[in-house]
């Protein structure tokens, strides 16, 4: 086969066919006397293989799983697959933790904060936690309140108490503050609380488009190891 040939059938460049051959993720092709690059049906295997894990790992473990399987080393392979159907449950379970909390995180908090917002003594009492526990989300990325410009203190708004209020509800599961800071991010994105559930609602979408790209990678990882 020519790179012609493998590249037409994913639809992407011959260029393309010989970056993920130098980068190991198809095994070394031969060479015609001329230096013409000669492909088989291992290399289409390999490249269908590759192309079906990057939906479902992303692009560098993809890679990484490939490179392992082209050194004999399978079980770091399969070590990293595990680490991926690891991730993808951890997703799952926070997600299922979040969903609980719609209610009374959509509902506001009990006590609206007044029109200037709430001081970091206020929400501290409003969680039953320590001013030092909220400056260390702070830090962690989770909580970006706005600050007073007369005084320097920190103002926590409605967005700030529901964040907040996620954080304390997934800090409480045992999550790590590095993964909370993912998942709040997320839900900050999404718009307020009016669209909290529609976003969760996209994140399982997410989730199972990627339970099903592994699926399918599985499939087309064993096809290639047959080969």
């Amino acid at each position: 086969m020519r790179p012609a040939d493998l590249a037409r059938e994913h639809g992407i460049s011959t260029q393309a066919v010989r970056n993920y051959e130098q980068d190991g993720f198809l095994p070394p092709a031969a060479r015609t006397p001329s230096g013409y690059r000669i492909y088989t049906e291992r290399h289409a295997t390999a490249l269908r293989a590759f192309l079906a894990l990057v939906p479902a790992y992303g692009h560098a473990t993809a890679g990484g799983i490939m490179h392992a399987v082209n050194e004999d080393d399978l079980g770091r392979a399969l070590t990293l697959v595990d680490r991926g159907h690891e991730q993808l449950l951890r997703d799952r379970e926070t997600l299922n933790t979040v969903r609980k909390a719609i209610g009374p995180l959509t509902a506001g908090p009990a006590g609206e904060p007044a029109a200037t917002g709430w001081s970091i003594g206020e929400l501290a009492h409003h969680l039953g936690v320590t001013a030092a526990t909220v400056r260390a989300w702070e830090r962690a990325g989770i909580l970006v309140p706005a600050r007073n410009r007369a005084t320097g203190h920190r103002v926590f708004q409605p967005s700030d108490i529901r964040d907040a209020e996620l954080a304390h509800l997934l800090r409480r599961g045992g999550y790590p503050l590095a993964h909370i800071a993912t998942v709040v991010a997320q839900v900050r994105t999404a718009g307020g609380t009016e669209s909290l559930a529609e976003a969760l609602e996209t994140w399982q979408d997410r989730l199972t488009a990627r339970g099903l790209a592994m699926l399918d990678a599985a499939g087309r990882l064993s096809e290639y190891l047959r080969a």
